[in-house]
């Protein structure tokens, strides 16, 4: 009978061994190190994957600071630089990099992107008890005036995370109404009825930016300084990247002056970041939340921040999702994605355990260029990531 007990677990895994050989135990990057290997050596054919890195090359953006940063969004906060890298990017599988081009050096805004950021934020506010249920509204636990409204008052932590919070009010001089060319540029919207919190969703910058003060209230400390003790540096990240408050973002906390951040670049200032420090935080959200050994992010958190909302299936916890293959028809239904204007994208597919960084390119080029991507695996070597 003992050795009949030792038969079947040595059978299994004889037949387990051929699939497992395909597969090395996950790969994380060190600081200052991160191995390339051949696209053969991880899935893909070399000459369909460089026409999509020539493909990706011959299609930047052509974003001005200088013509479009006010006309299309209205007055500054705070600063933009004077000119940006060239498109540029990065492709990994396993967590290897399999292709890259252009400067991925270069600390660029990174627009919208950041609202990405601000939701891993939430959930290291979740982690450490800071919220105790997302759902919760978020009066209870912020008193600076904000929430003190009747309408206010119902706005939970759950509806800032989705864009349905409906928060009414004046924020950094700004409006949520979001009427007026002068403080809203061509982004200027037609003036209509507040709905009650949670009803309806409206990608809104000034409601993403109280939420961003209601979370520096929770901390009590910069998000700056939690995104880089809590996820930056313990995932090898430069020490380059910035989050830059508006000039009138700063309010008083303990007894000192602290700016709150943005969730992009509309009016100035934001996340300014380079390509490869998005491919580490990308990676680690491929990872559900884990670094090596480390836990950075709760993974229900992600799962919940990946999962579609009731008035926007293709929006999460401020993530863009690809639930009914609207957004990238090329893309498998499980993608998702950070998106800033410019157009700059941390695409990741779990399913074929992919990382995409790309900057500067124009927008209606992302699902050919995720088409020409997937085209490239070979058949034989297409294989899912392992749980």
């Amino acid at each position: 009978m003992k050795r009949a007990n030792l038969i079947l677990p040595l059978l299994l895994a004889a037949i387990a061994l051929p699939h497992l050989a395909q597969w090395s135990p996950k790969y994380f990057p060190q600081r200052d190190e991160w191995q390339r290997k051949l696209p053969t050596e991880l899935g893909f054919d070399t000459a369909k994957l460089r026409d999509a890195i020539a493909y990706a090359q011959a299609n930047g953006g052509s974003w001005d600071f200088a013509k479009d940063q006010v006309r299309v969004f209205g007055a500054q906060l705070g600063p933009v630089p004077s000119t940006y890298a060239a498109t540029n990017g990065i492709i990994l599988r396993h967590g290897y990099i399999v292709a890259e081009f252009g400067d991925t050096t270069a600390n660029d805004p990174v627009y919208s992107v950041a609202k990405s950021f601000l939701s891993i934020v939430c959930g290291l506010a979740v982690q450490r008890g800071l919220i105790r249920d997302v759902n919760d509204p978020v009066a209870r636990y912020v008193h600076d005036g904000g929430y003190d409204s009747i309408h206010n008052a119902q706005i939970t932590w759950k509806y800032h995370l989705q864009q349905t919070s409906e928060w009414e009010g004046t924020l950094w001089d700004k409006n949520t109404d979001f009427v007026g060319l002068q403080e809203f540029g061509s982004s200027q919207q037609k003036p209509r009825a507040i709905q009650p919190p949670g009803s309806l969703f409206e990608y809104n910058d000034v409601r993403i930016n109280r939420f961003s003060l209601s979370l520096l209230r929770l901390f009590k400390t910069g998000l700056p300084d939690v995104l880089k003790a809590s996820i930056m540096d313990p995932i090898g990240a430069s020490q380059e990247w910035r989050w830059i408050p508006y000039a009138n973002s700063y309010v008083e906390i303990a007894g000192r002056k602290v700016g709150s951040v943005s969730g992009g670049t509309r009016w100035g200032g934001g996340l300014w970041i380079n390509s490869k420090d998005l491919a580490r935080f990308g990676l680690l959200i491929l990872h559900r939340g884990q670094w090596s050994n480390q836990q950075l992010v709760p993974a229900k958190w992600l799962a919940d921040a990946v999962s579609p909302s009731e008035h926007q299936p293709d929006y999460g916890y401020l993530w863009w999702l690809n639930t009914n293959r609207e957004a990238w028809p090329t893309a498998p239904a499980s993608s998702f994605a950070a998106l800033g204007n410019g157009t700059n994208v941390i695409w990741i597919d779990p399913d074929d355990d992919i990382v995409f960084v790309w900057r500067w390119f124009r927008n209606d080029t992302m699902n050919e260029m995720i088409s020409k991507i997937l085209g490239a695996l070979t058949t034989a070597q297409n294989n899912r990531a392992p749980a």
